[in-house]
């Protein structure tokens, strides 16, 4: 379970720099044009387009922000460590599906067995949170039982 537990944290790493990679693309481009569109003289279309490139911007900051967040998260995460009591960095196998409680991925696929890389402060994260092997919880009408945890 040690090396499946790498994997995830690896797919979360790479979709973590994958995120900051398009979003510090994205802040750069904005910034071109930006400097392109001093250049410009056409009066009232000029100052909104600058005012709409500095809202793009502006967002971008804020998504840059959260994805930053992203990978201060994943740092506290010690995969090499397990515990009998559901956290972060926890793999856990439950009659309906398996987690890896880090941070909201989605699906990912290690040796042909799908697993859901979820927040702590997700719906069912919340749920899984302290629970311990044979425990059960209900979510979306269905029962949850856990069956392992590393």
């Amino acid at each position: 379970m040690k090396k499946i537990k790498e994997e995830l944290y690896h797919q979360c790493e790479l979709f973590v720099e994958d995120r900051l990679h398009r979003i510090r693309n994205r802040i750069a481009n904005i910034q071109e044009s930006l400097g392109s569109e001093t250049k410009s003289t056409a009066g009232d279309k000029h100052e909104t387009g600058r005012a709409m490139l500095q809202l793009e911007r502006e967002k971008a900051g804020v998504q840059l922000a959260e994805a930053q967040n992203l990978q201060i998260l994943l740092a506290k995460i010690d995969v090499s460590s397990s515990s009998e009591v559901i956290r972060l960095g926890s793999l856990v196998k439950t009659s309906q599906g398996n987690y890896f409680i880090s941070i909201s991925v989605g699906k990912i696929t290690v040796e042909n067995e799908f697993y859901f890389a979820i927040a702590p402060n997700t719906p069912i994260g919340k749920l899984l949170l302290g629970k311990k092997t044979s425990d059960h919880f209900n979510f979306n009408e269905k029962q949850y039982i856990i069956q392992k945890i590393a």
